[in-house]
């Protein structure tokens, strides 16, 4: 074919060129929002939001809707963030919550088991005290017991000893008689009035029977001499005496040392003169007396 009889290139005009520029635009605005109504879609999924239907077939006249859309997603996305902000800072809260919750827990345990542990320590105090105290009263319990035995045991003892302890006994020991009662002669300006019991100086003299000293003194031609009332009435005299070993208002049992025999006072020899007064003032034979209480000089 010449080229003469080729088709020339058609060519087209302006307008069809504008109108066909148009509809590929619109086809792109189209595409751009398909897809940014399925990303606005899935944002809205994930933000739990419903998304804003567009529709990808408006063309040129859903341009301002387009414009809305993308300010609705700013706002979703604004949106999204603040409630992660919010719930990191409720997470916060709550970890901050429950670690304040768990210290109380943890200062209460404490707390309890310092109580429990005082408690403890309070029971065994009291323990020990209740323990010492039942001992301290065993103790005084035991302490009273022997007490009363060692008194009982001592009074009995004294009674056996009283009973057995001789009710009169002579006023001396190793001795021998060298004068009686109503005995004359040179040696005295009158008749003797008691019995004499020579022995070495420094013999113990003792009182014959229980009583009280009611004389202890240098008594003139008698001598250092000492005298006991007994319960009855009756006073012994013990005279010539070289020292006294009582004192006046001492109590004497039969048998207690009242002194010693001496050769003070009017006396030939070392020997006790001893006297029986009965009512304190009647001189009477001591030897009968001696002999009707048991013991025969």
């Amino acid at each position: 074919m010449s080229e003469a009889g080729r088709t020339a290139p058609r060519r087209t005009p302006a307008g069809a060129r504008r109108v066909a520029k148009h509809r590929l635009t619109s086809r792109r605005s189209s595409v751009r929002g398909v897809q940014l109504v399925g990303l606005t879609a899935a944002l809205a999924a994930a933000a739990g939001t419903s998304a804003v239907a567009l529709s990808p077939s408006a063309g040129p006249a859903n341009a301002g809707t387009t414009s809305t859309s993308s300010a609705q997603l700013e706002a979703m996305t604004a949106a999204r963030v603040e409630r992660r902000e919010l719930a990191s800072r409720d997470m916060s809260r709550f970890d901050m919550s429950l670690q304040s919750t768990r210290k109380a827990q943890v200062d209460a345990a404490a707390v309890a088991k310092a109580r429990a542990a005082k408690l403890a320590a309070n029971a065994t105090l009291t323990q020990r005290r209740a323990l010492a105290l039942a001992t301290a009263k065993a103790v005084a319990a035991r302490k009273a017991a022997a007490a009363a035995v060692a008194e009982a045991k001592a009074k009995a003892e004294a009674i056996a000893e009283a009973k057995a302890a001789p009710k009169v006994v002579l006023p001396t020991t190793g001795y021998h008689l060298t004068a009686g009662f109503g005995q004359a002669g040179g040696r005295w300006a009158s008749n003797h009035t008691g019995l004499d019991f020579a022995a070495p100086i420094g013999t113990p003299i003792r009182s014959v029977m229980a009583g009280e000293v009611i004389q202890a003194d240098y008594e003139g031609a008698y001598g250092r001499q000492v005298k006991v009332r007994h319960a009855d009435g009756t006073v012994t005299s013990y005279s010539h005496m070289s020292a006294f070993t009582v004192s006046v208002g001492d109590s004497v049992q039969a048998g207690d040392q009242v002194g010693a025999i001496g050769v003070t006072g009017n006396t030939t020899g070392p020997h006790v003169h001893f006297e029986v007064l009965l009512g304190g003032e009647q001189q009477i034979n001591p030897k009968p007396w001696l002999s009707e209480h048991g013991v025969n000089p």
